[in-house]
Order: C-alpha cells, then sequence, then structure tokens
C-alpha cells in the first residue's frame, strides 16, 4: 500500500477536488515507490496564498507575548516528536536515522533563536530630536510570505526560513521537494497542535508549475529559496521582476585546503566526514580537498583507510553510516562522474560502484563513498555541483596556488582550512571570497544566531538565512517621528500588571 501525501491549506489536509497531476514518492534503499504526493495546480496555490492573506491581519496584530508562548510549544513538540520525525525523514531522502535526527536538531535551533522575537523586534527610540519631538523606528511583517525547499534537508531548511518569518508576523506558504514531502505536512500537524491559527503555516505540494504560481502570485510579498544555482538565478530574477523580495541560496562547491603543518589524521577523519555525510547530498559537504604539497600522498591514503570502513547501508539500520541517494537518476548522474573523472585524467582511487552494501540491496539507489585523485579544475568533476558522495582530490604547490583555486572557482558558499599556524588561518579567512569559512572545522555551518549564506553564484538577493538578516529579510522599517502636545493619563490601577 502506498502512502496519499497532500497539501495543507488552512489548518487541515486539503481536501478539494481530487489532484490531476501527482508524484511518486520512493524508499531509496529498496528502491520501491512508497507513497504519491498531489501536485498543486492554480486552484491550491490560490487557496494555500488566499488563507495566509486572510490569518495575515490577526496574526500580525497578536501579542509578541502570544507568539512566543506558540513558538516556545511548538519547539517542544517538534523535539518531543525528533525520532518519528527523522524516521519519516530517512524513508523518504534515505539518509540514516541518525543524520536525520541530527537534522531536526540544527532547525530546532533556528526556532529557539525565533522564540527570542521579542528581543529581536525591537526597534530603536531617539527622544526630542526636535522640542517635544521624537523618533522612532518600527520592524514590521511583509504579510504573505513563500518558502522554496530542497529535498536534501526536508526538515532543516524549511526550519531556517518559516520559525523567524512566523515570529516577525507574517503568514507563510512552503512548497517542499515533491521527492520527500512528508516531513513538511508533519510539521504543520505539530504547528496545529502548538496552537497556530488557521492559514498561518501552509504546505503545497508539486514541481515547477507550484513554483511559478507563487513567484507570479500578486500576494506573495517575499520568496525564500534553498535549491541548485540554476534555479535559484531562475528563482531570483522571476520573483524580483514581479516585485517580490527575493532570498535564493544556490549551490557550492566547497574546498577544504590542507597545508603541510596541519594535523593530518584530523583532517583526514574531517574530509570523510564532511564529504560523503548525508551521502553528499547537502549544499555544505567538502567536495573538494585542496591538498597542499607535500602532503597529497599521505592525506589520501589516510582518507582511503577511512573510506574503506564506512558502512553503506539502509537508513533505519543502526549499523549504517551512509545510505543511499534519493533516486535513481541522481545516482545514475552522480555516478556517471567517475568514468568522465578517469577519461579526464584522474585517478579513482576508491570507486563506490563497488561498495558493499549491509543487508539486501535490492533495487535501491545505491553508491558508495567514492575518491578522485589528480582532478584539476578543468574537469567536470570539479567544475559541476556533483551532489553526492564523490570526493575530488586537487594537489597545490603552495598556499598561494590553494587560494588561486578557490578565487576561480564561481562558488563561494562554503569552505575550510586545516592548519596549526594561527597567521595563515587569519590570513585564509581575511583573503578567501567566501560566505562561511571554517578553521580546522569542516562544514561551517553557522550557529541560529549568526546567518547561513554564501557570495558569488551562491546567493542571489542580499540577504542570508536566518539570524538577524533573516529577521531583517521578512521585516521592513518603518520610521516615526511624533510630537504630543498635552500630556495626559489614565485611572489608578494597583493590579499587577501583564502581558497578553
Amino acid at each position: 500500500m502506498t502512502r496519499h501525501i497532500t497539501h495543507w491549506i488552512d489548518g487541515k489536509p486539503h481536501t478539494g477536488a481530487p489532484a490531476e497531476r501527482q508524484g511518486e514518492v520512493y524508499e531509496p534503499s529498496s528502491g520501491r515507490v512508497s507513497g504519491r504526493v498531489d501536485f498543486a495546480g492554480r486552484e491550491e496555490i490560490d487557496a494555500a496564498v488566499a488563507a495566509a492573506k486572510a490569518a495575515f491581519p490577526a496574526w500580525r496584530d497578536t501579542s509578541l507575548a502570544r507568539r512566543t508562548a506558540i513558538l516556545f510549544r511548538f519547539r517542544e513538540l517538534v523535539n518531543a516528536h525528533r525520532d518519528e520525525l527523522a524516521r519519516l525523514i530517512s524513508s523518504e531522502h534515505g539518509k540514516v536515522v541518525s543524520d536525520a535526527a541530527g537534522e531536526v536538531a540544527r532547525g530546532l535551533e533556528v526556532v529557539e533563536f525565533a522564540c527570542g522575537i521579542p528581543h529581536l523586534l525591537k526597534g530603536g527610540f531617539s527622544e526630542n530630536v526636535s522640542s517635544r519631538v521624537d523618533a522612532y523606528s518600527i520592524l514590521q511583517p511583509l504579510g504573505v510570505v513563500a518558502g522554496i525547499t530542497p529535498f536534501n534537508f526536508p526538515a532543516m531548511v524549511p526550519m531556517w526560513m518559516f520559525p523567524v518569518a512566523i515570529a516577525c508576523g507574517n503568514t507563510f506558504v512552503l512548497k517542499p521537494s515533491e521527492k520527500d514531502p512528508s516531513a513538511s505536512v508533519r510539521l504543520a500537524e505539530l504547528w496545529a497542535e502548538a496552537g497556530l491559527p488557521e492559514g498561518v503555516f501552509n504546505v503545497v505540494h508539486g514541481d515547477k508549475a507550484a513554483v511559478d504560481g507563487l513567484l507570479h502570485h500578486d500576494d506573495v510579498k517575499a520568496v525564500s529559496f534553498v535549491g541548485s544555482t540554476p534555479i535559484a538565478r531562475y528563482i531570483y530574477e522571476t520573483a524580483a521582476r514581479h516585485g517580490k523580495r527575493v532570498q535564493a541560496l544556490g549551490g557550492a562547491k566547497n574546498h577544504m585546503v590542507v597545508l603541510p603543518d596541519a594535523d593530518l589524521d584530523l583532517a583526514a577523519d574531517a574530509a570523510v566526514s564532511a564529504g560523503f555525510g548525508s551521502a553528499g547530498e547537502r549544499c555544505m559537504a567538502i567536495s573538494v580537498v585542496v591538498a597542499v604539497d607535500p602532503v597529497g600522498d599521505e592525506l589520501i591514503g589516510k582518507i582511503t583507510e577511512r573510506v574503506a570502513k564506512l558502512k553503506v547501508g539502509p537508513g533505519d539500520n543502526p549499523e549504517s553510516e551512509m545510505g543511499p541517494l534519493v533516486t535513481k537518476a541522481h545516482r545514475d548522474k552522480v555516478a556517471s562522474y567517475l568514468d568522465a573523472g578517469v577519461a579526464q585524467g584522474a585517478t579513482l582511487v576508491v570507486d563506490g560502484r563497488e561498495t558493499p552494501v549491509l543487508g539486501d540491496p535490492g533495487d535501491g539507489f545505491w553508491l558508495g563513498p567514492t575518491v578522485l585523485d589528480h582532478v584539476t579544475p578543468e574537469m567536470d568533476a570539479y567544475k559541476d555541483e556533483i551532489f553526492g558522495p564523490v570526493l575530488s582530490i586537487v594537489r597545490a604547490r603552495s598556499y598561494d596556488e590553494a587560494m588561486e583555486i578557490i578565487a576561480g572557482n564561481p562558488y563561494g558558499n562554503g569552505t575550510a582550512i586545516f592548519t596549526n599556524d594561527g597567521g595563515a588561518a587569519r590570513r585564509f579567512q581575511n583573503e578567501v571570497e567566501v560566505g562561511m569559512v571554517g578553521i580546522n572545522v569542516p562544514i561551517p555551518v553557522p550557529m541560529a544566531y549568526y546567518s547561513f549564506g554564501g557570495w558569488k553564484s551562491s546567493l542571489f538577493g542580499d540577504s542570508h538565512a536566518y539570524g538577524m538578516e533573516g529577521v531583517h529579510f521578512y521585516t521592513r522599517t518603518k520610521a516615526v517621528t511624533a510630537r504630543w502636545l498635552d500630556p495626559s493619563h489614565g485611572g489608578v490601577n494597583l493590579g499587577f500588571p501583564t502581558n497578553g
């Protein structure tokens, strides 16, 4: 029996006319179809946006104390259902359950940040800017905002967006990936259980037609997106052309520079962890290790030793450290880079097509950890965002050559340097043209009170995700100048003052 997954509109599952189109949802470890998801047409997009628009005035005027109470309840519910969410994610994405649980935990950090919204929305105040004239600024919500999110983190990436947007007083329409849609619907159910009013959070499923419906809709005021660079560029240009505020985070080719003085065991551990966690299907994965002479051969040896010990298997097997890829088509595309890399001059050190799989591999979408050595910037394996378990090793003769390699890459999402030289690390963080930098940290995803986002072709728009940049993205500043000539006062009230 396959599950039926439908939209969440106006506080409940959608009960309109049967969907004209549906998509298949797979169980990646077996290759079988586990569910069918409804694809939204214009009618469903209009219904979701209308529900959000109708809910906006009351939610905008809901007190900060009330909003915060709902956010706290939502945080507790998500935390209580963390294992359930992790298994749901694993069943549709393929990542191991422990990795999925970590994803939920990182998403919760943004919910916790949003719980501080009364402090985050404080404006400024200047008394007596002129005689008996005061000036102040206030932050107000935009209205209906939309989020379009990728398959690789079906809980965490949406939680980078909607907690801050909703805390600021906006209403939200989420279009998650159609490849693993169930986590978003479960989060919607938990929002309802937390007491969020109907229409404040909505979920619509679908493909490009649903995306375009949101980008063209006059009542959608802002769009947040995470995905590949070509789609990010399209989202940015289309939404901006329709007068919307846009935050579009694109692809990545993250480099990890290993200097000769680095602890090579630490660097090898980091390269394997950051290259193959979540089967490499993450925009902050380390996909390129830049080994600065003379450490290349020794580092490759240490990486190969570690890769050989990794256990690949179904996400719900406690022994599995890495699961399958999300779809057969994606697995086949990633695997194509192995032969292409060799044909273009790279050395295939570890062939993930030969990796044994725990249990019965069946028709699952398997590809084990792969290592390509002697990769050069002209090769497709280097130029393309592979988005899978393929780690490319590039050799550099010096720090300066390593920096030239990174500077020449069109992406600027994340990077890392491994060294015991504080001066080299400080120079690296100052010079590198990348938005997120790790020093002996391979995946430098910022904490929730900073902001996530890259430079160059990894970001379209001016605003990064979550943190204070997220608050500013989801609000507009209003400056007020006021003069009050006659003082007034209320009556005496000896009761204890309360919020509400």
